[in-house]
């Protein structure tokens, strides 16, 4: 599994969206397609959570289109080829080295 998978499932709309990550992009102020966004045009996996129930889970750093980091996780099933949005921030600069790695 890789970020590829994860854009294909998003952009063939394979998509599943928590009630917890609705709420936490409206916290931060994140429309969903910003979130696409970020994913779509550059993501990438800095972490992965393989043993994540129920589906492995994996952590993805991108960038909307005014530049601003965006932490999106996302669920990956391999079987049906779809992805579960499961929370989604805007980092905070004091946790975190490059948006890449905790502090």
């Amino acid at each position: 599994m890789d970020i590829d998978d994860i854009i294909e499932a998003i952009a063939s709309g394979r998509v599943q969206l928590s009630q917890h990550s609705l709420n936490e992009a409206s916290l931060d102020n994140l429309a969903i397609d910003e979130i696409y966004f970020s994913v779509i045009e550059g993501g990438e996996i800095i972490e992965d959570y393989p043993d994540a129930y129920p589906l492995p889970a994996y952590l993805v750093l991108g960038y909307n289109l005014t530049g601003e980091p965006i932490h999106s996780v996302w669920g990956y099933n391999e079987g049906t080829q779809t992805v579960r949005l499961i929370t989604v921030y805007r980092p905070d600069p004091n946790r975190w080295i490059n948006w890449r790695i905790r502090r």
